[in-house]
């Protein structure tokens, strides 16, 4: 028999389209339809029903709904009686609000709900069916219908008004397409799902095997037999010829697929988090319903968050997911509030990640989740495996390297070894999707791309419609059970994520190590846009550290009660806005307007803790109290502790010099010339010059902007082709100790104020700018007459080293980084530390001085990533003014560099009105590599204190914490507080515990009070 591949394909899909789809439903019939509208914000089940007697009748084909507005539709009818003879066949809800088809969860979407307010399940553009129960007459039900628009524009990256509520427009977008009972022809459904897998299987197939050709003739001779007159007549006669190809077991060598329900639900995103409230509610609802129907089914989520939304708003729903928990078909992983960037978080607060999202699931359902679940995170710090480890986590998942432009990760299964030398075991799922639909093309890269192929077998691979949510449907369960052993297939399990790397490791028990961070080549805007988004998260994160200090110290030496739950809730909204979509900075206008408010009332918040928790600890009188919450002593005042700030010594000149300007203090000496660029950084105590001849320094540099694509999301690199250096000037003004530096380009305005503080090593620069452009890139850059071939930039808990140079394709990959509160460069014996108070992106490398020969050595410059301007998916992104400080810190090692981004971000404070007694530490270290980064009451509410600190400088350590209270004992515990068993590493004394830490080692330490 002689055939075409390609005809035969053309002929299935033909035939599918026009006589097998519309033969799903043996019968159909019409429902009443009545609807109203919110006028407003959405509203709970309980009010809509207030207004049931404002429904007006309604009809298919009419429009619906404005941009981000809510339609309850109320469907009322009869199932024909003639339906309950039908032996297989089901009655179902056929919903379709208007889908363009364009993605599940980026358009319109509807919850369907019992009249007594019971969610029956989601219907959304490839999930329309809500089967009905065995048995139902009559049907009376309702459907809160979202009106949200594509954002998306189908990927054109395009500006769009629909990001912004007020810009989104009142018309209606959407016009309902189908509303009405059918009956599913379950024999039809099923030779639907036959089809697809043969299909999608040989497609994958070479077109000269002999297993490709007799799948193609099994579908032309299933073909031949449908009768196109009846297709329900004739669908099993087909279904028996499939049967046979369908049979054929996979080869005993066949890759191996454990295949995990999931939907990956962005908490934020090209949508309100308001919205994302009710895609859980949709998504979860969607998954019970498929549990019930398929007991092996098993569902992972994750994000700790989106099932406490689901307790407050969904407590029905809730209790249904928590019997499922308890079934083990529902499983919570992650064990992360939300699944947070990893890049821009500090130290603590990737912690608190963990303890809050782990605390939920063990206190809600007994659930200790050990995987880690970032599949969609823009790559991952190298201090994330030893916080998950200490989070009591052992696993790691994640998918989004495979985004990389330039470099392909080489392996697929490995011990990922972060900066302290603690490895957990990771897995990148080959199917290169979070969102697989267990398609045979999806099944089939799996395996192809597999790269531990002759040492394992095995990989996971997460099916579900994911980001706007949805998750698995039943055709993707019916695809799954047909690739279970099928010849040309990987075989596939329903599986869990436990069951899936208890397997992996006990076949690779002895993986290869990836060391240091996951650095993703792509998204690398992230580090810049939005960055009002970002400063808000800065000074959160400082603020809490300072309130659960004051607070504690005020519980301890007065008494006064430790506000858990303002704390918690700050932290939640803090943890809840560095999900990988909002603190990045790649949402629409709505989600960082709602950021920034949060922001806002956090530091209200926040400051009332502080000022209260003073007060308490001072008490009232009328001297002033300064209060430095840094590990490190300020100007006189001692770590962690409150006293009266020491008066300066020594004074800074500024004077006139040629045409420029000199500030000097007797330590460091600033040029600047006549155009306000610094043409010497002169540390004068070993008279050494740090800006290379030829070179100025606080150069502010103009970039085109304009990503290949993923506007928020990309800086690519032909930026660095089009550039612009703002040198001139509109005005220079001297005050003491400092120069007043004004400019003005494009549409944007900027000051910078340069401050010399007596007796400083460390130039402050306050930039003032008044941000105008459209996709442009605003970069400050400090060329240094330093030659090494690698710079520090912190991260949480410690700081890695990255290449200067350019030598392989990862380095030159890596041409935009992220970095917290400082990066450093330095020779053997002298440095420089740039530290930051929002600014998160950077770019260091290597640099020939204007005009240079060749003859001296390249320098090591600096760039600072200011501001951004995409226009989308926020076509107004970063406009406005913005306060970014900046200081440069001469002759400074790893450890100074560490001082000083603890010193630009946590600045003294002081008090009056109180008395003038000095506030000694709760907790004295006595080492100062060794950094107390948080100080708190434990969560159990027993008043012992937690006191978490690390390693700063990547040494190895040994030293003593002793607190400043009465203790009754000391004990090494867990992320979560949790007790851990003694070793060697704590000795403790009294109140004094003697620590040996290894290089960024993370310890957290009980204090019991006595």
């Amino acid at each position: 028999m002689h055939f075409s591949t390609t005809q035969i394909q053309q002929r299935v899909e033909r035939f599918r389209q026009e006589r097998i789809l519309p033969a799903l439903h043996l019968s159909t019939t019409p429902l009443s339809i009545s609807m109203w509208e919110v006028p407003d914000e959405p509203v709970p089940f309980a009010e809509m029903r207030a207004h049931l007697d404002e429904f007006e009748a309604f009809d298919v084909g009419r429009l619906w709904g404005r941009p981000w507005g809510t339609v309850w539709f109320r469907v009322t009818g009869e199932v024909p009686a003639s339906w309950a003879d039908v032996s297989d066949g089901s009655a179902e809800l056929v919903v379709d609000l208007g889908y363009t088809g364009a993605q599940s969860g980026f358009e319109a979407e509807g919850t369907v709900y019992t009249l007594d307010g019971r969610i029956v399940k989601a219907v959304e553009p490839f999930n329309k069916s809500v089967p009905l129960a065995t048995g139902t007459t009559t049907v009376d039900l309702l459907i809160e219908a979202a009106s949200n628009p594509n954002v998306t524009g189908d990927w054109s990256f395009a500006p769009t008004p629909y990001g912004d509520k007020a810009t989104a427009g009142r018309d209606a977008i959407y016009r309902l397409a189908r509303l009405e009972l059918g009956l599913l022809d379950q024999t039809v459904w099923e030779l639907e799902q036959d089809l697809r897998t043969l299909v999608g299987l040989a497609a994958q197939l070479p077109e000269t095997s002999q297993r490709q050709a007799e799948i193609m003739v099994a579908l032309d001779r299933a073909i031949d037999a449908l009768d196109p007159e009846d297709v329900r007549g004739t669908a099993h006669v087909a279904r028996d010829i499939l049967a046979v190809a369908l049979a054929k077991p996979a080869s005993a060598s066949a890759h191996h697929l454990h295949a995990v329900g999931h939907a990956h639900i962005d908490s934020a995103w090209l949508w309100p988090t308001r919205e994302t409230v009710r895609k859980v509610a949709r998504t979860f609802s969607n998954v019970c319903d498929l549990i019930d129907e398929n007991p092996d089914f098993v569902f992972a989520a994750s994000s700790a968050q989106q099932y406490a939304w689901l307790k407050e708003f969904y407590p029905e729903l809730f209790e249904r997911v928590r019997e499922r928990v308890a079934s083990g078909n529902f499983v919570p992983v992650g064990g992360m509030w939300v699944e947070s960037d990893t890049n821009l978080p500090g130290g603590e607060a990737l912690a608190r990640q963990f303890v809050e999202g782990k605390a939920f699931f063990l206190e809600e359902f007994g659930v200790d989740t050990e995987e880690v679940w970032l599949p969609d995170s823009f790559g991952y710090s190298a201090a994330l495996p030893q916080i998950a480890i200490a989070a009591g986590a052992r696993w790691f998942l994640t998918q989004k390297i495979s985004w990389n432009e330039t470099n392909v990760m080489p392996h697929h299964t490995f011990h990922w070894e972060g900066i302290d030398g603690s490895q957990i075991f990771t897995h990148f799922p080959p199917v290169d999707l979070y969102n697989s639909d267990l398609s045979g093309e999806d099944l089939a890269r799996a395996e192809r791309q597999y790269a531990e192929k002759g040492r394992g077998t095995t990989s996971l691979v997460p099916f579900g419609y994911g980001d706007g949510g949805g998750g698995p449907t039943r055709e993707m369960i019916a695809a799954a059970k047909r690739a279970e052993s099928l010849e040309g297939s990987p075989t596939v399990e329903l599986s869990s994520p436990r069951r899936f790397f208890e397997a992996a490791e006990a076949e690779y028990p002895q993986p290869p190590v990836w060391s240091g961070e996951l650095y993703l080549e792509f998204h690398r805007g992230t580090y810049t846009s939005q960055a009002r988004t970002k400063r808000g998260n800065r000074r959160s994160e400082h603020l809490l550290r300072e309130a659960e200090l004051w607070a504690t110290a005020a519980n301890v030496r007065a008494g006064a009660e430790y506000p858990v739950e303002a704390l918690q809730q700050a932290w939640h909204t803090v943890l809840l806005q560095q999900f990988h979509d909002v603190l990045p900075g790649t949402s629409i206008a709505w989600v960082h307007q709602e950021a920034e408010r949060n922001y806002a009332q956090i530091a209200e918040v926040l400051e009332q803790i502080i000022r209260s928790s003073v007060e308490a600890l001072a008490g009232e009188g009328d001297h002033e109290l300064t209060l430095n919450a840094s590990p490190f002593a300020v100007d006189g005042i001692p770590a962690l502790a409150g006293g009266v700030l020491a008066p300066p010594s020594g004074s800074t000149v500024t004077r006139p010099e040629g045409d420029g300007w000199v500030l000097e203090n007797g330590v460091v000496r600033v040029e600047v010339n006549a155009n306000g660029l610094i043409t010497s950084l002169r540390d004068l105590r070993i008279d050494r010059e740090l800006v290379p001849a030829g070179s100025v320094a606080n150069l502010l540099q103009l970039h085109r902007d304009t990503p290949n694509k993923w506007d928020a999301w990309d800086i690519d690199d032909h930026y660095r082709r089009n550039t612009v250096e703002l040198t001139e000037v509109e005005s220079i003004e001297a005050g003491e100790g400092s120069l007043r530096i004004a400019r003005s380009f494009g549409s944007s305005t900027i000051v910078q104020t340069l401050v010399l503080a007596p007796g400083s090593s460390t130039v402050d620069i306050e930039n003032v700018i008044d941000w105008h452009e459209r996709q442009k890139l605003l970069k400050l850059a400090f060329p240094l007459d330093l030659h090494t071939d690698r710079a520090a930039s912190e991260i949480q808990f410690g700081h890695v080293y990255r290449p200067t140079h350019a030598n392989t394709s990862w380095d030159v990959a890596r041409f935009e980084t992220s970095a917290h509160r400082w990066v450093h460069v330095g020779e053997r014996d002298y440095g420089v530390v740039i530290a930051n108070d929002s600014t998160y992106g950077h770019d260091i490398g290597r640099t020939r001085p204007s005009g240079d020969t060749g003859r001296r050595a390249s320098a090591t410059t600096i760039r600072l990533s200011l501001l951004r301007a995409p226009t989308f998916p926020d076509p107004a992104a970063d406009q406005g003014t913005h306060t970014l400080n900046v200081s440069v810190g001469l002759g400074a090692d790893i450890r100074a560099a560490v001082e000083a981004g603890y010193r630009r971000n946590l600045p003294l404070r002081t008090f009056s009105g109180v008395s003038g007694a000095p506030l000694e530490p709760l907790v004295v270290v006595a080492d100062q590599a060794v950094v107390v980064e948080a100080v708190k009451l434990a969560r159990d509410g027993s008043g012992d204190v937690i006191v978490r600190l690390y390693e700063s400088t990547g040494s190895r350590a040994r030293t003593s914490v002793t607190a400043g209270f009465d203790v009754a004992g000391i004990s090494e515990t867990d992320l979560l507080e949790r007790v851990l068993p003694t070793d060697a590493l704590v000795e403790t004394e009294g109140a004094t515990a003697h620590i040996e830490l290894r290089p960024f080692q993370l310890l957290t330490l009980r204090f019991a009070r006595a």
